[in-house]
């Protein structure tokens, strides 16, 4: 089956699935560009689509491709220019909704770069900056100056959707303009092993040694995917080893702490802490103000500073899922011409709200008190032995970070104490896990308990 008929079928069936609205919409005027060792390149006609399509559909559109080319492993999204040149018209048997079925590409149309796979989209002056990634950012920027000498290796890990890939490709496409002089490659972690596989079924396993080692950078993306990939993991660990011997800058990006990554080796484990990891978190509420307005600001949307707060205030969790709340707005607004109410706003994105998380304050206690083996009464008892001191100032830290409970009502439930207290004990364990990677674990552990 060619990529032709195969985005028939796919579209066909996708269109079943959803509202005629919804396909008329987003799958207007989409194609499939190429595929390439297990991963399927969709061609859609803007940055707009792009992102909608990953952020509502994406599961929808996998799962469909693999249903009828159960070798597609992965889809990535393109932008395309639609030309008579590279993009022909037809129409689907089961609907009159025209779709663009491509010819041939050229390559200088798509966005990633096809030397070093990085999206030149991916830069700094886009990169909002705040407290949940402010240590990341520091660390990049000292990357970037003098690559392979600081912070080797760099491994930043969090949630999905939370800019790691935005950032690690900016770092990349950074060091091209200040160090033209460099080899980068951005890979993930699933194309890296394909390579190998590929390698070792065409007999030729020497070629892949020489494609990554005459690099630079090596940024690998989703590095947590290595995870029962035992032969892929040995051939890592040996890239890793001479690479950092030659002082060749390694970049690594994970949903989790390398020691949270499972079935992962000790000795890879060992070698991705060995230089600088930092957590990304989800937005404060500042950041998110800050996102929001940049948003708006670059498509030149005026919002009045009510609906700014109350999207910032409403709109928690990671940073994709706050941009495609953004995007239905946006989106409504150009549709209709005019800017929307505050009323409006919350009817629109009304589904897209997640409900907070609600959490007793002393089952976290008593889950933190288990943890470091101290009596539950302890925590909230007027006392300064330094184990229960730092246990106290933990659940201070994590009921703060986690749960957005107010430092007043922190301080009060804990025995009593002033606000001060909380806000004390939240910034004193947010700068010991700056240097502290075991307290980084220990907090990991927590809160693996209470999820």
């Amino acid at each position: 089956m060619n990529t032709k008929e195969l985005w028939e079928k796919c579209l066909s069936e996708i269109e079943l699935s959803i509202s005629k609205a919804n396909f008329t919409t987003w799958f207007k005027n989409t194609l499939i560009i190429k595929e390439e060792g297990g991963t399927l390149y969709i061609g859609v006609p803007n940055e707009f689509v792009k992102d909608w399509l990953y952020n509502k559909f994406h599961k929808l559109i996998l799962k469909t491709i693999i249903g009828h080319e159960e070798g597609i492993r992965s889809i990535e999204y393109l932008i395309h220019k639609n030309t008579e040149n590279n993009v022909k018209q037809i129409e689907n048997p089961n609907s009159k909704q025209p779709i663009n079925i491509n010819k041939e590409l050229p390559l200088n149309d798509l966005y990633l770069n096809k030397d070093d796979n990085l999206n030149p989209k991916y830069n700094f002056n886009s990169f909002i900056v705040g407290p949940f990634n402010e240590l990341a950012y520091a660390v990049s920027q000292a990357i970037i100056a003098n690559p392979g000498q600081n912070y080797n290796p760099f491994f930043v890990y969090g949630g999905t959707g939370l800019g790691k890939t935005h950032m690690i490709q900016a770092i990349g496409n950074t060091i091209k303009i200040k160090h033209p002089q460099k080899k980068i490659y951005y890979v993930s972690l699933e194309r890296f092993a394909i390579d190998y596989i590929n390698s070792i079924q065409n007999k030729n396993p020497n070629s892949f040694k020489e494609k990554y080692r005459k690099y630079d950078v090596i940024i690998m993306d989703d590095i947590q995917f290595i995870s029962g990939k035992d032969k892929t993991q040995e051939e890592l660990f040996h890239l890793f080893n001479t690479l950092y011997e030659s002082n060749k800058q390694i970049i690594f990006s994970s949903d989790k702490h390398p020691n949270f990554i499972q079935g992962l080796e000790e000795r890879l484990q060992s070698r991705f802490a060995s230089g600088m990891t930092v957590q990304i978190v989800e937005p404060d509420y500042e950041s998110r103000v800050a996102i929001i307005k940049a948003k708006f600001e670059s498509t030149n949307s005026i919002v009045d500073n009510e609906i700014i707060s109350y999207l910032a205030e409403i709109l928690e969790g990671n940073i994709r899922e706050l941009e495609g709340s953004l995007n239905t707005i946006i989106c409504q607004t150009q549709l209709k011409n005019k800017s929307l109410s505050l009323n409006e706003i919350k009817i629109l994105i009304k589904n897209n709200i997640k409900p907070k998380k609600t959490v007793a304050i002393k089952d976290i206690v008593l889950i933190i008190a288990n943890h470091y083996g101290i009596a539950e009464d302890a925590i909230y008892e007027k006392t300064r032995r330094k184990e229960i001191v730092k246990a106290r100032q933990v659940a201070m830290y994590v009921l703060r970070e986690d749960f957005n409970i107010s430092y007043s009502l922190i301080g009060d439930k804990l025995g009593g104490r002033d606000h001060t207290t909380a806000i004390h004990s939240h910034l004193k364990i947010k700068d010991d896990l700056k240097t502290d990677p075991a307290l980084l674990q220990e907090i990991e552990k927590i809160r693996i308990m209470f999820k």
